[in-house]
């Protein structure tokens, strides 16, 4: 099968585009044809070799995926042959025409979107679900901001924290204003004009997409007994947040189930959620998706689609 690979840690040109073998589905697997995978920051992260060793060389990129049941490994009685599916891989490998995952990270692909559309859904909408309400605890009627709303975890958590009946505050550039107001903001924050502690106080959680040095800034917006929750490593003193009685949680590194699957296409189906398409790359231009995820400024996911 065609896949893309690299050796070596580095820029989006240690990508290549290769022949590898297809893998064979173990015990509680299945082996999927993949139509398409999404792009998530993990991706060029792990890449450019921030995460270490941690992931052997040579390495297939993709965790997010969607496609079509080719064959079901040993124990498997939730899927057969010809399903469409969606979910997340257990140790990436998404950028290939194949791909073998365990069945308990798979569901049913929703049926009102593309595969294109349900390959966005998987890790961002599930972080954005676990951020708000697992560990935000996010409830009806109080105020959440969303620091890089924009973005592929950052949309999904507006469209699910208005389903919940939260005011959302949306901080994004200045161009992203008309496409969050469209997805649902009662206030929308350029920081490119002013940090949004100069125009937002008292709210009861902060989702921050972004992270960085500057995550103190987001301290000054949350009220007494109010929560930050990261999903990415930031700065945030420790010291200013328990002078101001607010929680940091800790950055989580999660693993979907599905359970989770079922709810998030259950709730696109149901038009609570629209997947925002960035751009979409055939395989062997995975390079220039990556670079795309680099620059921080997708609105919306972006998309390898390995075939039609």
């Amino acid at each position: 099968m065609k896949a893309i690979r690299y050796h070596v840690h580095g820029g989006p040109e240690v990508l290549r585009y290769e022949d590898v073998p297809v893998p064979k589905e173990g015990e509680g697997e299945v082996l999927v044809r993949i139509h398409a995978a999404g792009v998530n920051p993990g991706d060029w992260q792990i890449r450019s070799g921030l995460a270490g060793d941690r992931f052997p060389l040579p390495y297939i990129p993709g965790w997010d995926i969607s496609g079509i049941v080719q064959s079901v490994g040993a124990g498997v009685d939730g899927f057969r042959q010809g399903d469409a599916v969606y979910g997340m891989t257990r140790d990436s490998s998404g950028c290939a025409e194949y791909v073998a995952i365990p069945a308990r990270q798979l569901a049913n692909k929703p049926k009102s979107v593309s595969y294109v559309e349900a390959a966005g859904m998987p890790m961002s909408a599930f972080t954005a679900w676990h951020a708000l309400f697992e560990q935000g605890g996010l409830k009806a009627g109080q105020t959440v901001l969303i620091n890089g709303a924009s973005g592929g975890v950052g949309h999904f958590a507006v469209q699910l924290a208005k389903w919940k009946g939260a005011k959302v505050i949306g901080v994004a550039s200045g161009r992203n204003e008309t496409f969050l107001q469209g997805l649902g903001v009662d206030q929308f924050v350029d920081y490119s004009v002013a940090p949004p502690g100069q125009a937002v106080r008292n709210v009861d959680l902060v989702l921050d997409t972004v992270g960085g040095m500057e995550g103190d800034q987001l301290l000054d917006v949350i009220k007494p007994g109010g929560t930050l929750v990261p999903i990415t490593w930031g700065q945030y003193s420790s010291e200013k947040a328990a002078n101001m009685s607010v929680t940091v949680q800790d950055v989580k590194l999660l693993q979907i189930e599905s359970a989770y699957l079922d709810e998030l296409a259950r709730l696109a189906d149901n038009g609570v959620l629209r997947i925002a398409i960035d751009s979409v790359f055939p395989l062997e231009e995975t390079a220039k998706a990556h670079e795309i995820s680099e620059s921080r400024r997708a609105r919306g996911k972006i998309i390898i689609q390995v075939t039609e």
